[in-house]
């Protein structure tokens, strides 16, 4: 007698892709249950994985200064509490700039997590390799550096249209396409397309002089864009499925890729890759501006502030942390960065790996609250505030509209936040680069294209009325 997927099912197993092949292999083979116990033995999941009934260890670098300071403290540490039982984890920190970004369990804006043979997509978000690049323009006008660079950056939502388009390296294509997460079509334009654009958000382009030598120094903070992003969907939804069968009860932003599979070795080919084209697309831009301005560069250094680092078997999952420790750049050139804000100098330090740093230190001065919040608590309109807050600098928005939550008040205090890098050990200040001007995506969406067409739309309406 023929068994069926019934059968199988009765005997306690869901059903899967390898149901139609070992029913075939049963019934040709007409084997006896005892002989068709011990096959389907192979077919059988693996025992899952509960949460930690003791959470790994998490060190707290940040204290609160004040009553709303407080309420973002008290968030974060219990986010991360709630994640330090994910099975995977073996340690953990939060650092002076940390802030929520999503429901209790999620890494937070600061946050590093150390995993065991596992990478968590969802700790490094989808804005992957977010990061900050300096070249060294030596006694250029500062001005001069900061018309250039506007003439060439790119903010906004979408990429660049094909006659502005950077020449895309075919070494770097052929990585993309020979790798099993990112070749496709999506991820592909996305390179090719977002290559020498910087979104929006906090993202920036920052000119000033160094506090040392005086020299001009052109700052960028982006990250992978939509290349980037269509690699972090792919990679939650392969981490999803592993989560369902090794370890439901994980919080679904939690699920990981285990590193020893197929996937997991892919994956983090995809990341190195991302990393690349992410170096790249800060590259272009300060090459372009060089060579409009017709000024060799005197120094360039870099480094990621949102990524995965690997250490043997242990991977570094930093949302928003600066590495310290060289051996999570394989191509070191110099010191670290970490902006404050666009009144505040560019920080760039140095440091080594301590017991309560993991190896990192903040990326930035962080939030206390949400930008509608901070849009609700300021008085006076954007012109009004916008002067108040950037007197004496060259800011400019890309839009041309003020965006008024990426201005110095929206940021938590940029004094706090160097205290206690120094308090708690994360990293020494070894030069700053004193702000001259910046530039930013300002608020592109006031402006929309389908914005204009509502707004069209309604006027129409109104017209048409008797």
């Amino acid at each position: 007698m023929n068994i069926s997927g019934k059968e199988i099912i009765e005997l306690g197993f869901k059903p899967a892709k390898w149901f139609p092949e070992a029913i075939e292999f049963i019934n040709t083979n007409k084997l006896t249950e005892v002989e068709m116990l011990a096959y389907l033995e192979q077919f059988k999941p693996a025992p899952t994985i509960d949460l930690l009934e003791n959470p790994a260890e998490l060190i707290i670098n940040i204290k609160a200064e004040n009553e709303l300071e407080e309420i973002n403290v008290n968030s974060v540490v219990t986010s991360m509490e709630t994640l330090m039982k994910t099975p995977t984890i073996v340690n953990g920190a939060i650092m002076p700039d940390a802030c929520p970004t999503g429901p209790e369990g999620t890494i937070p804006v600061g946050g590093i997590v150390v995993a065991k043979n596992a990478i968590h997509p969802g700790m490094h978000s989808a804005d992957i390799c977010c990061s900050v690049l300096l070249t060294d323009f030596g006694k250029a006008n500062p001005k001069d550096v900061l018309d250039a660079a506007n003439s060439i950056t790119h903010f906004g939502p979408g990429g660049r249209d094909r006659n502005t388009q950077f020449r895309f390296p075919m070494d770097l294509l052929a990585e993309i396409e020979g790798n099993a997460f990112l070749n496709n079509q999506k991820c592909i334009s996305a390179a090719r397309s977002h290559l020498g654009t910087q979104g929006d958000g906090n993202h920036f382009l920052f000119v000033g002089k160094s506090k040392n030598t005086g020299n001009t120094m052109l700052i960028t903070h982006h990250g992978s864009r939509g290349f980037g992003a269509n690699l972090y969907g792919r990679g939650m939804h392969v981490a999803e499925k592993f989560r369902k069968e090794l370890s439901p009860e994980t919080l679904k932003q939690n699920a990981w890729i285990p590193y020893e599979t197929e996937e997991g070795k892919a994956y983090w080919e995809a990341l190195q890759i991302i990393r690349k084209w992410t170096k790249l697309n800060h590259e272009v831009l300060h090459n372009a501006t060089l060579e409009k301005l017709g000024i060799e560069k005197e120094n360039r250094f870099w480094n990621e502030h949102n990524f995965v680092f690997k250490d043997g078997d242990l991977f570094y999952h930093a949302k928003g942390a600066t590495p310290l420790d060289a051996k999570f750049m394989p191509d070191i050139t110099g010191p670290r960065l970490i902006p404050l804000n666009m009144a505040e100098p560019v920080l760039i330090v140095e440091g080594k790996t301590t017991k309560s740093n993991l190896g990192f230190a903040p990326h930035g001065a962080g939030r206390n609250v949400s930008r509608t919040q901070h849009r609700k608590s300021k008085t006076g309109t954007n012109e009004e505030i916008f002067e108040q807050e950037t007197k004496d600098l060259d800011v400019r928005f890309f839009s041309n509209e003020i965006d008024i939550t990426e201005l110095p008040s929206a940021y938590k205090n940029a004094e706090t936040v160097r205290n206690q890098m120094e308090e708690f050990g994360l990293g020494t200040v070894i030069d700053e680069v004193i702000p001259y001007g910046c530039i930013m995506a300002g608020n592109w969406q006031k402006n929309a294209p389908w914005k204009n067409r509502r707004r069209q739309g309604k006027r129409n309406g109104k017209n048409g009325r008797s």
